[in-house]
């Protein structure tokens, strides 16, 4: 479901009470945890933590007049979605995130980098904001140049 919110407060103002809640509430621990370098903003619809171009030039392959996502936080139809560039293709960032999740006894419902939850009682905020803080915009620029180059 892409917003058209033209600010983070707005897209969270826009959503229904539980939502703003759970969205708020994870927003929270990303921001407190994310290093130093990356920013948030409004990308492709949703919240996002980004490397900016005074970082990364180059932009996002993609599209290079937008920033190098990191993170995204979404409200869709029929659940909330958290976005995790920084494992994306990081094995072992992965594999730490997937059992540290399960190890928390909540359920893990994931694609590759979309984590995908109805309720913030679904989400341990300590391993997100863990994951977020284990990835510097130094190494997430050199792990995402890496996988670049081996397309």
């Amino acid at each position: 479901m892409k917003h058209s919110a033209a600010s983070v407060e707005e897209y969270i103002a826009d959503l229904p009470d539980d939502r703003q809640a759970a969205i708020s509430a994870v927003r929270a621990t990303i921001v407190k945890h994310l290093p130093r370098g990356y920013e948030e903003g409004m990308q492709y619809g949703m919240i996002g933590y980004y490397v900016p171009h005074k970082h990364y030039p180059a932009g996002y392959h993609c599209d290079p007049k937008q920033p190098l996502p990191f993170a995204g936080l979404a409200s869709q139809k029929r659940y909330m979605s958290l976005y995790l560039m920084c494992i994306y293709g990081d094995d072992d960032h992965a594999a730490w995130f997937t059992k540290a999740w399960e190890d928390s006894g909540c359920r893990l419902d994931m694609g590759k980098s979309c984590v995908r939850f109805r309720t913030l009682e679904d989400v341990p905020l300590q391993v997100v904001g863990e994951a977020v803080s284990r990835v510097s915009v130094k190494q997430f620029i050199a792990h995402y140049e890496a996988n670049l180059a081996k397309r």
